[in-house]
């Protein structure tokens, strides 16, 4: 049941296994240096690259300079971005949809990613935001207990909530909770489902005779968000609230998910959610294999001291240096393939100071330690002020967050 523009997922999956890349929302890698080609994953998906033009358009529109991951391509892909946009200029309701699977205590940078552009959006756009927290996902698919999950929801919401999204336009909701708080959740689910057969099912996420059922359904839970009707509290119960559409910040390997809730969507009488899509956060170890929680040396957690930040960058993060200082000089880095680079890309404010460290280590005249150094303290601030934020978010701060109400709009 794929988006009729995207090819048919069999010949995606066939065409990743010739070019040794494999993207979907449980795995994530390639026998490349320089990572996943994106430019591949539009072409299978049927995507949109972001191009100069619709960033202009949104400067235009929103009298906001794009943030950092749309003007270095971090956030590289859409669907319908523009729908948004003209909604937006003809002040049409709309809202933002993301989330996360609660799997490990400790999230790491790359979980960072969609939060801190959805944060992002959430100011420029000034619209109401719903943040999924799919414990049941991660009951299904991982060696926990239903109660784990149901725990590790709650403490990443704290993580989650001290990325400073507005509490008066943002309802953070565990699906454990939610699905059987809200009968027109529920419906909206089981609506879904009923338009989606096992066979499309099994073509478009693979799934086979040996799975649980619980998988099967899953999607249309994680697809149920898209459509304002799931959300009573805040948008109400009119007919009106199928007009109201949603954009969705995500990596691109929640994709399929929502191509299968795209062509859904008119049977129900609803807008398709429009999407905007991520690059992968890579390893330390190098741009074959997205950042991995259950993997500790693959990753800066958010819980990790100054200290551990330090030896982890030092020791870990893969270099595109020269084998030797003399070699260094004379050809310089490669910074396709190295790590600290890459990082700071995602997390380097200042275009120009990125622009000069670029020009430096390809030139020579910075070397793989200076980089790593530079990188060691762009990080320690980041995550020492998150620290900072988290302490701040109490019980009954997370509660406020996660309590069906109106939403500001």
């Amino acid at each position: 049941m794929a988006d009729p523009t995207a090819p048919d997922p069999a010949e995606a999956a066939s065409a990743g296994q010739e070019d040794e890349q494999v993207v979907d929302p449980w795995q994530v890698k390639t026998s490349s240096d320089k990572g996943i080609d994106y430019d591949k994953l539009i072409t299978q998906f049927g995507s949109s690259r972001i191009t100069d033009d619709l960033l202009e358009r949104f400067e235009r529109l929103t009298g906001k300079k794009p943030h950092r991951f749309m003007r270095r391509g971090v956030f590289f892909s859409h669907r319908d971005l523009s729908d948004i946009l003209d909604a937006y200029e003809k002040k049409a309701p709309f809202y933002l949809y993301t989330g996360r699977g609660p799997s490990s205590e400790a999230m790491h940078l790359g979980h960072l990613i969609p939060f801190i552009f959805t944060k992002y959006l959430q100011d420029v756009f000034n619209v109401p935001l719903v943040v999924q927290l799919t414990d049941d996902e991660k009951f299904l698919w991982k060696n926990l207990t239903a109660d784990e999950c149901h725990e590790l929801a709650y403490k990443n919401a704290r993580d989650i909530i001290a990325c400073g999204f507005d509490m008066n336009k943002t309802f953070i909701f565990s699906d454990f909770d939610y699905v059987g708080g809200c009968p027109e959740f529920y419906k909206t689910i089981v609506r879904i489902e009923k338009h989606v057969t096992l066979n499309q099912a099994k073509g478009i996420f693979g799934f086979t005779d040996s799975d649980c059922i619980g998988k099967i359904s899953f999607p249309a839970i994680q697809a149920a968000p898209s459509f304002g009707v799931s959300f009573p509290a805040i948008f109400g119960r009119e007919e009106s609230v199928k007009d109201v559409k949603c954009l969705i910040p995500c990596a691109i390997d929640q994709d399929p998910y929502f191509r299968m809730t795209r062509d859904v969507a008119p049977k129900l009488g609803f807008h398709k959610p429009a999407l905007i899509h991520s690059t992968f956060f890579p390893a330390l170890q190098g741009a074959q294999t997205k950042m991995n929680a259950s993997q500790a040396n693959s990753s800066i957690f958010l819980t990790d001291t100054a200290t551990q930040i330090k030896d982890k960058i030092t020791k870990e993060a893969y270099s595109g240096g020269r084998d030797t200082l003399e070699e260094h000089r004379e050809h310089g880095g490669n910074t396709d393939v190295d790590i600290s680079y890459q990082y700071l890309t995602f997390f380097l404010d200042d275009d120009d100071k990125l622009r000069q460290i670029k020009e430096d280590y390809e030139s020579g005249r910075m070397l793989t330690g200076e980089l790593k150094k530079e990188l060691i303290t762009v990080l320690q601030e980041l995550v020492g002020e998150h620290q900072k934020r988290r302490e701040m978010v109490t019980e009954d701060v997370v509660k406020q967050y996660m309590k069906p109400r109106p939403l500001c709009q």
